[in-house]
């Protein structure tokens, strides 16, 4: 069973920046598209970056484009997501999920079908 395990999270100041991984157990990693979402307390879990299966291909959320970059390390069954100048609006819980081969990007949360626990980030202002 693929498990994803994230890190990284904390509490870090307005303008600040962090720097979230997820490590994925299992040997098809590199076939398959990863995503971030995250999921503040009482809203929907909002879709954040998506990359494909060989970084060829990225997709951001309009909220986070040009602040926040997606990259992997496919020998590593790493994605990573580096988040600068954080802003108030970004305190959520930052999940990540495994998506579909091929090279489709998606952001919607029912095309992923395995994800992470969790990883609160806190930007205080």
């Amino acid at each position: 069973q693929v498990q994803l395990v994230e890190s990284g999270g904390g509490l870090v100041q307005a303008g600040g920046s962090l720097r979230l991984s997820c490590v994925t157990s299992g040997r098809t990693f590199g076939n398959y598209a990863m995503g971030w979402f995250r999921q503040a307390p009482g809203k929907e879990r909002e879709f954040v970056a998506a990359i494909s299966w060989n970084g060829g291909s990225t997709y951001y959320a309009d909220s986070v484009k040009g602040r926040f970059t997606i990259s992997r390390d496919n020998a590593k069954n790493t994605v990573s997501l580096q988040m600068n100048s954080l802003k108030s609006e970004d305190t959520a819980v930052y999940y990540c999920a495994r998506g579909a081969t091929g090279s489709a990007l998606y952001s919607s949360p029912r095309l992923y079908a395995t994800w992470g626990q969790g990883t609160q980030v806190t930007v205080s202002s």
